[in-house]
């Protein structure tokens, strides 16, 4: 049996979708703080059960019987976000069992200027000590956030970023689509996995030269300052905490932390991972072609 945290979630209820083709549909848990959301898995045989990290008790029930647990991270920070990765593990141990599966990231280091990599490699650390056998889940950046960070760019003419460095965006699907493999496979990737990534990174400056290209009109790259960048983005409704975290974002990548690329996730899928160009071409072609009608 296997239970996946965060299944109303995007990249949980995917993962829980993908599996289901992988293994027997009543072999598959899904875990939620709402089961509500998950009424269409329940009338397909997937179980569902309530996996709230902030009660621990309540996980060492949902987590009974359970051979895997998939951990998604939590949308926390800091202390917050540890606090609860740790009850979910203590839980997990608590009900005896045999792996613990954990989505982390491609740049996790305890020194990294992008907040959530710090809290992935100290919960890492959680991990290791906890003693029961872990796979961590060394995620490439969410193409998705990529285009969050490009924001409204596309539109205006104008990527207005601070210095950037190339990152290795990868489609959110894929990696679900890999982490569903590796949980019907428990004898694949003991500790952390290599970097599951796109095979290829690029820059800020890389991505406004190909939206221009596929929409044949100029978008232009913009450097700013820091400080520039983020009074732009409080200027814009963005909370100043959240700017200056997603800040750490292109503060890291400057570092190459987000540049790395890697075979693994292409030998688990069996095919080529979509890179960047890739996921544009699928947001832009549509656009435009709306556009011309």
């Amino acid at each position: 049996m296997i239970i996946i945290t965060g299944a109303s979630g995007q990249l949980g209820r995917e993962i829980a979708r993908q599996l289901v083709n992988k293994i027997p549909e009543n072999q598959v848990v899904a875990g939620t703080r709402d089961v509500q959301k998950m009424a269409n898995f329940a009338q397909s045989g997937v179980q569902l059960r309530i996996t709230d990290f902030a009660d621990p008790a309540g996980l060492a029930h949902a987590f009974t019987g359970m051979h895997q647990v998939l951990l998604v991270s939590v949308d926390k920070l800091g202390e917050e976000a540890l606090r609860l990765h740790n009850n979910a593990i203590g839980a997990a141990r608590s009900a005896g069992v045999q792996r613990v599966l954990y989505t982390s990231h491609m740049g996790a280091r305890a020194d990294s200027m992008f907040v959530p990599a710090v809290d992935h490699t100290a919960t890492e650390d959680l991990l290791a000590a906890n003693g029961t056998p872990f796979t961590s889940l060394r995620h490439g950046f969410y193409a998705e956030s990529g285009l969050h960070m490009i924001g409204r760019a596309f539109e205006t003419g104008e990527l207005r970023v601070p210095e950037d460095g190339p990152v290795s965006w990868t489609a959110r699907n894929d990696l679900a689509e890999a982490d569903a493999i590796i949980l019907a496979d428990p004898g694949r990737f003991d500790g952390m996995t290599p970097p599951l990534t796109a095979p290829q990174a690029f820059t800020m400056a890389e991505l406004a030269n190909i939206a221009s290209e596929m929409t044949q009109r100029e978008i232009k790259h913009v450097t700013l300052t820091d400080t520039q960048w983020i009074s732009e983005k409080v200027a814009l409704g963005v909370p100043a905490p959240m700017a200056e975290l997603l800040l750490g974002m292109f503060k890291a990548a400057r570092l190459g932390d987000f540049s790395v690329v890697d075979p693994a996730l292409e030998k688990l899928l069996g095919r080529r991972p979509q890179t960047m160009r890739d996921i544009l071409t699928g947001v832009l072609k549509p656009a435009q072609a709306s556009q011309s009608d």
